[in-house]
């Protein structure tokens, strides 16, 4: 909003004035502004400006220094520990600024101070959505030296994937090969990230600290510093135990898969949430897995282990505390060490190898393969992981649903290596729970995945599968918004008579209106197979005129084989319509999801 003599108390004049001069500004020169003119009221006056924080007269050096932290989060856990960073600097007196890579101008980076960089890695090895642009300048030609700028680095992954960590590791070398000074040594957090990430912000913030030669009593906080932000209840590290209202089967007669629809009350738990979240779901394993492994290692399944602050017995901690269906680098280090087998180390160190061999195998692979003799129930547990949540898209709208979450679950079974796997949550959820059972559940925010704040604005949704989840809860906000904005769904799956999930909702809402187009795909009703980018390219002009007409382009699902295909369906689209290069083509796609009108889940 532009200044004027009508909004403020400044004459045209000086409204014309300072308008021109704020255009010409970039964010780190606004901040160190504000700060001035704060410091120059206050040597005007001898009191702070009104509502600043106190800030150094023109001339004086600032005690308190100043953090940028920058994150780059595909789900938003990376997002979530960046807030708690801010949190825990701000009251210590620290200056705080978090900023979304995506956002960021990365010019500016050499006159910051103090970064924090918290980057999480997305499929394999690859940086998230909102970090591409970052990571391909900071590795490219035009990056800037970075001599003054003190940094440090957590970075976030899955210790199934070969490349663990790798787009936090690739931000902390290139850091250091532009001539920035590591404050602190690099973490990389496996899934199970709340200790580790703790322990790096403490240690971050000390080094902050001593480094500035500030301290919480004299670094002059901002008001309101160290007063606790109000959050709900219950959290990733505190679910609250979710009554089940509802779990019905999706699919028809005849279909070839089993996909669920499960309702949770969250009545008296304080938790609010926004269409693009995803709920946490705190599964169980299968106590037949558990038994076979106890048994195959020859232990007593009702043998006392320690698992921090908790005692508990064997068999409860592997089938509700620790990852026993899916296998790590670091326990297949430890189980190398402990099994002396030369294969085995050999193939731990190629990690390419290991990892081909380690996909679609269990713990009682491990166990029947590289048998390990005399090994402690204790020693057990402690070289397995903790059993980490599971997310789903929210499939509801809490506008139009209140006190209740619901989800979409496909539930996973198959045979690989000779035995029927099934994926743990979705088969607990589906097979294992009673009617009246509890289920512990939080909410994971996501603000890379969000309705456009205009309900004008066109939609077009891609979401085959269960994909189609967060869709169904952006119609409903719609609805209960009374949203102008057109509305176009691409949904695919197998058959149409088994696996048109939802569809009565939909074509509801397309007799209503407020459903413009659905197109769908369902692969197995012909001879040759058709999938939802198919449908995309067949839509092709249509297409263009709704993103020429300001659409906001949504993808849900599967992450390996279906988001690469659509992602190749548009640019198709964009540089077919557009009169384009396939390179103008793929900017284009990369220019839309700067601007937030290209948005995907995938998993």
């Amino acid at each position: 909003m532009e200044l004027t003599s009508q909004n403020s108390p400044l004459t045209d004049e000086q409204a014309r004035q300072l308008n021109e001069l704020l255009k010409g500004l970039e964010d780190h020169q606004v901040d160190w502004l504000s700060g001035y003119l704060a410091g120059w009221r206050a040597a005007q006056t001898g009191q702070p400006a009104a509502g600043a924080a106190a800030a150094p007269a023109p001339g004086a050096s600032a005690e308190a220094p100043s953090l940028t932290i920058l994150y780059g989060s595909q789900t938003g856990n990376a997002e979530g520990v960046a807030e708690m960073l801010g949190e825990q600097a701000s009251a210590r007196g620290i200056n705080v600024k978090i900023v979304d890579m995506a956002d960021y101008k990365p010019r500016q980076l050499k006159s910051e101070t103090f970064v924090a960089v918290l980057a999480s890695t997305h499929g394999e090895g690859d940086p998230p959505d909102n970090a591409l642009d970052f990571h391909e300048f900071l590795h490219g030609r035009k990056a800037p030296g970075l001599k003054g700028v003190n940094y440090g680095v957590l970075a976030l992954g899955d210790t199934t994937y070969e490349h663990f960590c790798q787009t936090g590791k690739d931000f902390d070398t290139r850091f250091e090969e532009l001539g920035a000074t590591r404050l602190t040594e690099r973490v990389d957090c496996d899934v199970d990230y709340d200790d580790p990430a703790e322990a790096w912000i403490e240690s971050i913030l000390g080094a902050i600290e001593e480094k500035a030669g500030a301290t919480a009593q004299t670094a002059g906080a901002a008001p309101g510093a160290g007063v606790a932000t109000a959050k709900a209840r219950y959290d990733r590290r505190n679910p609250f135990p979710a009554p089940v209202l509802e779990n019905l089967v999706l699919n028809g007669r005849g279909s070839n898969k089993e996909t669920r629809h499960l309702e949770f009350s969250l009545e008296e738990s304080g938790l609010h949430y926004q269409p693009g979240d995803a709920v946490g779901v705190y599964p169980q394993n299968n106590p037949k897995l558990v038994a076979a492994i106890i048994e195959k290692l020859g232990l007593d399944p009702d043998e006392s282990v320690s698992l921090g602050e908790t005692e508990t017995t064997l068999s409860e901690a592997l089938q509700h505390y620790r990852e026993i269906t899916v296998l790590t680098l670091p326990l297949m280090e430890q189980w190398a060490a402990y099994s002396g087998d030369d294969e085995l180390q050999k193939m731990v160190d190629n990690h390419s190898t290991l990892t081909e061999w380690m996909r679609g195998r269990d713990l009682l692979d491990l166990i029947e393969t590289w048998p390990v003799e005399a090994l402690g129930a204790d020693t057990l547990t402690g070289m397995l992981r903790k059993l980490p949540p599971r997310l789903y898209s929210i499939a509801s709208s809490q506008a139009q649903v209140e006190d209740e979450v619901h989800v979409t679950v496909a539930a996973v079974r198959y045979e690989t290596h000779g035995r029927e796997r099934e994926g743990v949550a979705s088969t607990w959820l589906s097979d294992r729970i009673e009617d009246d059972a509890t289920v512990p559940v939080y909410i994971d925010p996501n603000k890379n995945f969000k309705l456009p704040d205009d309900d004008d604005a066109p939609i077009i949704m891609v979401g085959p599968g269960t994909g189609v989840a967060p869709f169904r809860a952006f119609m409903q906000e719609r609805e209960e918004r009374g949203a102008k904005g057109r509305n176009w769904l691409f949904f695919g799956e197998q058959q149409f008579r088994a696996d048109f999930l939802y569809q009565a909702e939909w074509l509801n809402w397309r007799r209503q209106g407020l459903l413009d187009h659905i197109t769908v795909a369902f692969s197995r009703d012909q001879e040759q197979k058709v999938y939802v980018q198919h449908r995309i390219r067949e839509q092709s002009t249509e297409i263009w005129s709704w993103l020429q007409d300001g659409a906001y382009l949504y993808v849900c699902g599967d992450a390996d084989a279906m988001a690469p295909d659509v992602n190749e369906a548009l640019i198709d689209v964009i540089a077919e319509e557009g009169g384009k290069s396939r390179e103008e083509a793929t900017e284009y796609l990369r220019e839309l999801a700067r601007e937030k009108r290209y948005q995907r889940d995938v998993y």
